[in-house]
């Protein structure tokens, strides 16, 4: 840290703990690693305000100490919650330099500002959670400013960190399930015992929660627990199904749970189900739901049967389902550009839609550069060996 970052530190220690009720070690700890901490000062690159004003690294290391000066002495939110505000809510942050003079002291300003305009203190709060402001700016409730006028939502914020959900996933849960904020006190805490007593642990209930927050709405979801009793009874283990589950994706467990029944209702019997889960758990549980039904789907308007799908699943490759989904479209695609019958590239797809999922093509123009070939007679090729898909994946004349 530079001598003129400790000092803007030390001034604001001495002038605010000296003498104060509040004063805690771990409170100006976090201080010094606001200015320590590389990615809060010394290499973030110079950004530029709203209003085409520049702010520096100090300027903002600066405007955070100031902000959470005031959120935690001032606003009197707990210090855990003013520092992840301060820290984490860049917009925000940019928004209130704008407001000040750039070329006076910062952290004066800004304190001189927020004595006589009081913010939205939810503003700060919704994106620190990890929000965008287009995210949370519907969501601001129409009546409040402070955030201490809404206790239930503090509570069960606090609740959620507690149970080891991280802070910046939170936005998500909060965007997808409103309602779990409003839950009076002890009622959140009860909900999320209710799973764990199905004998979920509390490390995959984190990723569980925040890929599927609505399941903590009403009562333990029907679906979800049928879902898991299908994957239990198939020998899928807890631990095998976190590894799976992402918490960057969002869950629809009655979408799962359909097409697991398709499966059997399609002529799975127990141990071919139990097999394609086992083997293509990642098919299930990567966000790939929807675009399983838009494949089967797809190769029934080409007319496969249901039996001869179910017999492509069983044979799926070991390659990601949207890999496998990107080829397939590329092929169609591929095809279609150059010109060939539609009821010919129905019989292919019904003929192999495992190998042309599992070719990557390249674009027709290098195909015709590389095979010396016009459309025309790449389709006679086509259509007299399918496999010669395989070899133009890779650019090679069949």
């Amino acid at each position: 840290m530079t001598h003129f970052g400790k000092f803007i530190i030390f001034k604001w220690v001495s002038s605010n703990f000296v003498g104060s009720n509040k004063t805690r070690l771990s409170s100006i700890v976090s201080l010094f690693n606001i200015a320590e901490n590389s990615r809060f000062y010394s290499t973030k690159r110079i950004v530029q305000t709203e209003n085409g004003q520049s702010i520096s690294p100090v300027s903002r290391t600066e405007a955070q100490v100031a902000l959470l000066e005031y959120l935690y002495f001032t606003r009197n939110i707990q210090f855990t919650d003013a520092e992840n505000m301060s820290k984490n809510s860049p917009h925000f942050l940019e928004k209130l330099l704008a407001k000040v003079d750039m070329d006076a002291d910062i952290a004066q300003s800004i304190t001189r500002f927020l004595c006589f305009h009081p913010i939205n203190e939810f503003e700060p709060f919704f994106e620190s959670l990890g929000l965008k402001p287009h995210d949370y700016n519907p969501l601001l409730p129409r009546d409040l400013m402070f955030l201490c006028d809404d206790g239930l939502l503090l509570e069960n914020y606090h609740v959620l960190c507690n149970y080891g959900i991280a802070r910046s996933k939170i936005g998500k849960i909060y965007k997808e399930a409103t309602e779990v904020f409003g839950y009076d006190y002890g009622v959140l805490a009860l909900k999320l015992k209710a799973y764990e007593d199905l004998g979920l642990s509390q490390s995959f209930m984190i990723k569980l929660v925040v890929c599927s927050p609505y399941l903590l709405i009403g009562e333990v979801n029907a679906d979800f627990v049928k879902v898991l009793e299908i994957l239990r009874k198939q020998g899928v283990e807890i631990i095998r199904m976190e590894e799976h589950l992402s918490e960057k994706s969002s869950y629809d467990w009655s979408k799962l749970l359909s097409l697991l029944n398709l499966f059997g209702h399609a002529g799975y019997n127990e141990e071919q189900l139990g097999g394609l889960i086992s083997q293509h758990l990642e098919i299930f549980l990567e966000d790939s739901v929807d675009r399983i039904y838009l494949l089967i789907g797809f190769l029934l308007k080409f007319g496969s049967t249901m039996n001869q799908i179910c017999s492509m699943f069983l044979q799926f490759p070991q390659m990601k389902f949207e890999e496998f989904f990107f080829n397939l479209r590329n092929c169609f695609l591929f095809l279609n550009e150059i010109r060939m019958e539609a009821r010919e590239i129905q019989n292919i797809f019904c003929s192999d839609p495992l190998m042309l999922g599992s070719c990557r093509l390249k674009k027709p123009n290098t195909l015709r550069l590389a095979l010396h070939a016009a459309d025309k007679r790449m389709c006679e090729v086509i259509q007299e060996k399918p496999t010669s898909f395989e070899k133009m994946g890779d650019g090679i004349k069949s």
